[in-house]
């Protein structure tokens, strides 16, 4: 399963679930917060890894650029934090 699939998934149930969404937005304040974020996904059965959440919006951008008939020319002006956009859709 890809790591959009997953962080889907996993968006949705802290959306539903106190307890997820709390632990996972208490994972912000840890001093490594994108591994605690990972590791918090991992024991409530997501499988998210460092790499892949640091990958996302690269191989997003990536893939866009690549979808322009010829190739982009230009590049993006800012890369797409889906870590930043996935705390944004759980907080209430």
């Amino acid at each position: 399963m890809g790591i959009e699939l997953e962080m889907m998934r996993l968006q949705n149930h802290a959306k539903r679930d106190d307890k997820l969404r709390n632990a996972l937005l208490k994972t912000r304040n840890e001093n490594d917060p994108y591994k605690a974020f990972c590791t918090t996904a991992q024991k409530f059965g997501y499988d998210i890894t460092l790499f892949e959440l640091a990958d996302m919006g690269q191989a997003f951008c990536d893939a866009m650029l690549r979808s322009v008939n010829g190739g982009g020319t230009d590049s993006f002006n800012e890369w797409s934090d889906f870590y930043e956009m996935f705390f944004d859709a759980i907080k209430k």
